[in-house]
Protein backbone atom coordinates (compact mmCIF):
# COMPACT_ATOMS: atom_id res chain seq x y z
CA UNK A 1 0.00 0.00 0.00
CA UNK A 2 1.07 3.70 -0.70
CA UNK A 3 1.01 6.37 0.99
CA UNK A 4 -0.87 7.70 -2.02
CA UNK A 5 -3.92 5.16 -1.40
CA UNK A 6 -4.52 5.43 2.45
CA UNK A 7 -4.55 9.28 1.84
CA UNK A 8 -7.92 9.43 -0.99
CA UNK A 9 -9.13 6.77 1.43
CA UNK A 10 -8.96 9.21 4.13
CA UNK A 11 -9.98 12.36 1.64
CA UNK A 12 -13.50 10.08 0.58
CA UNK A 13 -14.69 10.14 4.04
CA UNK A 14 -13.01 13.44 4.75
CA UNK A 15 -13.73 15.87 1.64
CA UNK A 16 -12.30 19.45 0.88
CA UNK A 17 -10.27 18.94 4.62
CA UNK A 18 -6.55 18.90 4.53
CA UNK A 19 -4.86 15.41 4.51
CA UNK A 20 -1.58 14.64 4.33
CA UNK A 21 0.15 10.91 4.28
CA UNK A 22 4.12 9.94 4.85
CA UNK A 23 4.96 6.22 4.61
CA UNK A 24 7.38 3.99 3.36
CA UNK A 25 4.75 0.95 2.58
CA UNK A 26 3.79 -0.22 5.84
CA UNK A 27 4.38 2.62 8.46
CA UNK A 28 2.71 5.57 7.87
CA UNK A 29 1.97 9.34 9.44
CA UNK A 30 -1.01 10.71 8.57
CA UNK A 31 -2.40 14.84 9.37
CA UNK A 32 -6.11 15.14 8.92
CA UNK A 33 -8.01 18.79 9.41
CA UNK A 34 -11.29 18.42 9.75
CA UNK A 35 -13.98 20.69 11.20
CA UNK A 36 -15.59 16.87 11.55
CA UNK A 37 -13.55 16.69 14.46
CA UNK A 38 -14.82 19.64 16.43
CA UNK A 39 -16.49 18.98 20.04
CA UNK A 40 -14.49 14.93 19.70
CA UNK A 41 -11.60 13.21 21.84
CA UNK A 42 -8.56 12.37 20.20
CA UNK A 43 -9.98 8.34 20.33
CA UNK A 44 -13.35 9.23 18.83
CA UNK A 45 -11.43 10.98 15.84
CA UNK A 46 -8.95 8.16 15.65
CA UNK A 47 -11.98 5.86 15.64
CA UNK A 48 -13.21 7.87 12.39
CA UNK A 49 -10.33 7.90 10.01
CA UNK A 50 -9.65 4.11 11.05
CA UNK A 51 -13.68 3.62 10.15
CA UNK A 52 -12.29 5.16 6.64
CA UNK A 53 -9.39 2.68 5.76
CA UNK A 54 -12.07 -0.19 6.91
CA UNK A 55 -9.93 -3.62 6.39
CA UNK A 56 -7.38 -2.22 5.33
CA UNK A 57 -6.18 -1.42 9.16
CA UNK A 58 -6.28 -5.37 9.76
CA UNK A 59 -4.91 -6.21 6.19
CA UNK A 60 -2.21 -3.76 4.47
CA UNK A 61 -1.20 -1.12 6.83
CA UNK A 62 1.08 -2.22 9.71
CA UNK A 63 1.06 0.91 11.70
CA UNK A 64 -0.22 4.28 11.11
CA UNK A 65 0.39 7.55 13.05
CA UNK A 66 -2.21 9.86 13.26
CA UNK A 67 -2.29 13.48 14.39
CA UNK A 68 -5.96 14.53 14.11
CA UNK A 69 -6.81 18.27 14.41
CA UNK A 70 -9.57 20.50 14.08
CA UNK A 71 -9.10 23.66 11.87
CA UNK A 72 -8.98 26.18 14.53
CA UNK A 73 -6.58 24.17 16.43
CA UNK A 74 -4.23 23.44 13.20
CA UNK A 75 -4.20 27.51 13.19
CA UNK A 76 -3.19 27.96 16.32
Amino acid sequence: MEPEDIKRMIEDAFPQDTVEVEGDGQHFQALVVSSQFEGKGLLERHKMVYAALGENMAERIHALSLKTLTPEQWEG
